[in-house]
């Protein structure tokens, strides 16, 4: 008899063999876990999609049946398990103006053209360029994240009056809130200390909200901001005229959402791997959000993507696999049918002490001790990246910090161009270049030679630079004009295979040199006339 896991299809319900999962993970004490931190994103899962519909001006109905089915599609096809999908504010912002202008039937439209755009992305594989997405720009997105959520908390310790208006709470109530809020936190820090059984967070929401109930105590609850009962959602193809006027409208909300959705999701996809481990998965996520996004569209749904705060939920939880996922989306569709009256019961308070524990297990403390001892370009980028984040919306932030850090980049490179001279026995004068040679270091790559006071043979040696784009090739012909207008010759040597490549295509002519090593194509340029024109 061996210690070897048996094959997950000897004794592994079929259903279960797509949550991804070995044998020895399906344990009961694995499923409980899953389930219990299903149950607890859930909880979670309903106040945010109730004030993420108010903020995209549309019924609560709207973002619930978003959370569900999102949560559900992307749960069981998602490029990463433990990763939580549904309604979220950076969307609800950008459709706030199509629903006042042209009514929720366009944002439907809107959300299935927005899912056939993330469909084309995952398709064409676009999203392994979130691999540019620099390490101080994760930080900064995280950090501003984990600020955007906090927040977004303190919208519940406010209440209406009766203008329509939300005013600070004061008196009993503030320090009732307060007082809820910190329990909920105390006991998702101490219940783990005792036991592992249920998920910290969920044991913090059902003490609290028993306490709650028990004494009935007046503190703002899930039912205050809307009753979250419905039915189960139906198919329905948005009553839109289908005209090119109707394309005109929706299509810039379309490419929006979809480029928001996504980069939301797949930093959301790095960051739940960098925690359990895994990596991978982005261009199925973007077919998975694709597929979520258009199913949504035809049952009623105002689309959505990626979860920080409830991924962080379910992970901390012990959510690991998509079983997880899959719970969490079950159970808030059973909330909406059957267990509205229990669930508007919720305080308020629970949830948001579990919204503040996910800001303080988010918030990348780390990146404030490093802060002094990172580079200052690296630095400056991730404190914007935050401010942007908190200013604007998450895709902005991590677009600029992109720009920024790779501007940044290429002007350290741009810096670097120098070079090395010495004669030759027989005379001619060798520049031996190093750094890169591309548009930001062209103008110093110039500055390098001395057409008039050099001699007759000038040798421009790339052993320790290489050649990157069309700017350097103009730069090297540009150079080459200027020796051949002295009546001198200039020879290019050690350009490495892509290099040669490079100038092969841009029509240059190229002489093998017999005195390159092996592991290099040797390349000449012996510039007389013409010779570096493209075509000879």
């Amino acid at each position: 008899m061996t210690d070897t896991p048996q094959p997950i299809s000897t004794n592994v319900p079929q259903f279960l063999k797509s949550f991804n999962v070995t044998n020895d993970d399906l344990t009961p004490s694995r499923i409980k876990i899953e389930v219990l931190a299903g149950l607890t994103v859930a909880l979670a899962l309903v106040p945010e999609a109730v004030a993420f519909a108010f903020v995209a001006g549309v019924h609560p109905l709207v973002g619930l049946y978003a959370a569900f089915l999102v949560g559900l599609i992307t749960a069981l096809f998602g490029g990463r398990p433990g990763m939580i999908s549904g309604a979220t504010g950076a969307l609800a912002v950008v459709m706030v103006s199509l629903v006042a202008k042209h009514g929720v039937e366009y944002l439907f439209a809107t959300v299935v053209l927005m899912g056939i755009l993330q469909i084309l992305a995952g398709v064409f594989k676009l999203g392994k360029f979130i691999r540019l997405v620099p390490h101080p720009v994760m930080l900064g997105f995280v950090n501003g994240l984990a600020i955007v959520i906090f927040l977004a908390q303190l919208t519940q310790f406010k209440t209406p009056v009766e203008n329509g208006e939300h005013v600070w709470m004061t008196g009993f109530p503030l320090i009732a809130m307060l007082a809820l809020v910190a329990l909920t936190m105390a006991l998702i820090w101490g219940v783990p200390k005792v036991t592992k059984a249920i998920p910290a967070p969920l044991a913090g929401i059902a003490i609290v909200a028993g306490l709650v109930i028990a004494f009935d105590i007046p503190v703002p609850r899930v039912g205050d901001l809307a009753s979250i009962q419905g039915g189960f959602p139906l198919f329905h193809i948005p009553t839109v005229p289908l005209n090119l006027e109707t394309l005109e409208i929706i299509i810039p909300y379309a490419i929006i959402l979809a480029a928001i959705g996504l980069i939301e999701s797949l930093l959301t996809l790095n960051l739940v791997g960098e925690i359990t481990g895994r990596k991978g998965g982005a261009s199925q996520e973007c077919l998975a959000q694709g597929v979520a996004n258009t199913v949504t569209g035809f049952f009623g749904g105002m689309g959505g993507c990626a979860m920080i705060g409830q991924s962080m939920i379910n992970v901390k939880s012990g959510g690991r696999t998509r079983l997880s996922g899959f719970t969490a989306a079950i159970f808030l569709l059973l909330f909406i049918l059957v267990a509205s009256p229990l669930i508007e019961q919720i305080p308020l308070a629970a949830l948001v002490g579990v919204m503040f524990m996910v800001v303080i297990g988010t918030f990348a403390w780390n990146s404030l001790r490093i802060l002094r001892k990172i580079p200052k370009t690296d630095a400056a980028v991730m404190l914007l990246v935050t401010v942007v984040t908190v200013a604007t919306d998450l895709a902005i932030a991590v677009v600029v910090g992109v720009i920024v850090s790779a501007l940044a980049y290429a002007w350290t490179n741009a810096t670097r161009i120098r070079a090395r001279s010495h004669i030759t026995p027989e005379g001619a004068k060798v520049y031996e270049i190093e750094g890169p040679l591309f548009f930001g270091s062209t103008d110093g790559f110039t500055e390098i030679f001395r057409p008039q006071d050099d001699p007759s043979l000038v040798i421009v040696d790339f052993l320790n630079s290489r050649v990157a784009d069309q700017s350097a090739l103009q730069a090297i012909e540009a150079l080459a004009e200027k020796y051949e207008a002295e009546g001198k010759q200039i020879q290019l040597r050690h350009l490495s295979r892509d290099c040669h490549q490079l100038m092969k295509h841009a029509g240059q002519l190229i002489v093998d040199s017999d005195d390159d090593p092996d592991y290099e194509i040797a390349v000449d340029y012996s510039v007389r006339t013409g010779i570096l024109s493209g075509g000879h």
